[in-house]
């Protein structure tokens, strides 16, 4: 099977004169079969209000939020990361246990 991500906001933090975004706190969950495995990280950001391309808090979309995350992170990488947790689940290498 293929591992199927699902990335997500899990917070922001902001400025409260102008609603500016400081801090996204994102998750990115990944699933294959009954395997699962999961990282969360947050990216800064710095506001300007006045900027032409400003989004004003009550108009972002979690779509949008997320084009930021990921301008800030190797999405890529990321995701391999998961991966790599999610075969190591399906393909231990070791194990426990006694023999009797």
């Amino acid at each position: 099977m293929a591992v199927t991500y699902t990335w997500s906001v899990a917070n922001m933090e902001r400025n409260t004169a102008d609603g500016g975004v400081t801090v996204v706190h994102w998750r990115c969950d990944g699933v294959d079969g009954e395997a699962t495995a999961g990282a969360y990280g947050t990216t800064s950001h710095t506001p300007d209000p006045d900027a032409a391309d400003f989004v004003a808090y009550d108009s972002l979309t979690e779509a949008a939020v997320l084009e930021w995350v990921w301008a800030g992170v190797v999405r890529a990488d990321i995701e391999q990361a998961i991966a790599d947790k999610i075969n190591a689940e399906l393909n231990p290498t070791s194990t426990d246990g006694v023999p009797w």
